[in-house]
């Protein structure tokens, strides 16, 4: 409770309710530093969003979102697990989030749980992605012959590069034919230069171990994988809809490279 957490700050910044104030004091302090902490939040969930309901378009029906701490500053109705039903035209979605902090587990599973039997909320670490892999409402929760959709919002936990591609190569190998697989990285690329010594030095202080990587470094995670059109770009710049949504006049300032792409 007293230190922050990504997902939790994530959800305070979009004005959620699953936050505790050392996440709150975390947003005030970014958005002292660069000012753009509250709409960057914005432009992820927004992403997220979009990704959600162009995928459900494609006809996907299976989704696995890791680590988005399963927003409260979503609207009512417009979680990731409606996004995907509401794409499919109200047909039904499974959807698991796998999660690895203690108060957005239990959130989910007391106020998502019992209200649907077409989602599932399972404790999971990406950074022990075997484990998650053989987890057993994953396994039998989801139909492992058909096409999913993986969302992995948590690559800021991956420190080591080498096991970052060994998650992702991990995913390769279990995914059935003609999966999807997007990523969220945050990135230091679009912060100006005069910014950047008191960004990283607060990086440090509030979300310590956070991985942040540059453009290569993520194109290189996603080396052998169709990208869907427009392919790695910043968040907002992702099949964007709506001229005002957040970041969208100066994208970089969300901080945040996203792709969507199909696994062979």
């Amino acid at each position: 409770m007293t230190r922050a957490s990504i997902t939790r700050v994530l959800d305070a910044a979009a004005g959620g309710k699953n936050n505790f104030s050392a996440d709150r004091d975390a947003v005030r302090r970014y958005d002292l530093a660069a000012s753009v902490t509250t709409t960057a939040a914005r432009a992820v969930l927004q992403f997220l969003v979009r990704v959600v309901r162009h995928l459900a378009a494609e006809g996907v029906d299976q989704f696995v979102i890791v680590g988005s701490g399963v927003p409260s500053g979503l609207p009512a109705g417009g979680q990731l697990h409606d996004v995907a039903m509401d794409g499919l035209g109200g047909a039904p979605a499974r959807v698991v989030y796998v999660e690895n902090d203690p108060m957005v587990l239990a959130g989910a599973r007391a106020t998502i749980e019992p209200t649907t039997d077409l989602v599932r909320v399972v404790e999971g670490d990406l950074r022990e992605i075997d484990a998650v892999l053989d987890d057993r409402v994953l396994r039998g929760f989801l139909d492992w012959d058909r096409p999913m959709a993986v969302l992995l919002l948590s690559t800021h936990s991956l420190n080591d590069d080498e096991y970052a591609h060994y998650v992702i190569k991990r995913l390769r190998q279990v995914a059935p034919d003609d999966s999807y697989l997007t990523l969220l990285q945050t990135t230091f690329d679009g912060v100006p230069g005069e910014l950047l010594p008191a960004i990283r030095d607060l990086l440090a202080m509030t979300l310590p171990g956070h991985a942040i990587r540059g453009r290569e470094e993520v194109a290189a995670l996603l080396d052998g994988l169709v990208l869907v059109d427009p392919g790695l770009v910043w968040v907002p710049e992702w099949r964007p809809g709506d001229p005002d949504a957040a970041c969208a006049d100066r994208p970089s300032s969300s901080g945040t490279y996203g792709a969507v792409a199909r696994i062979p």
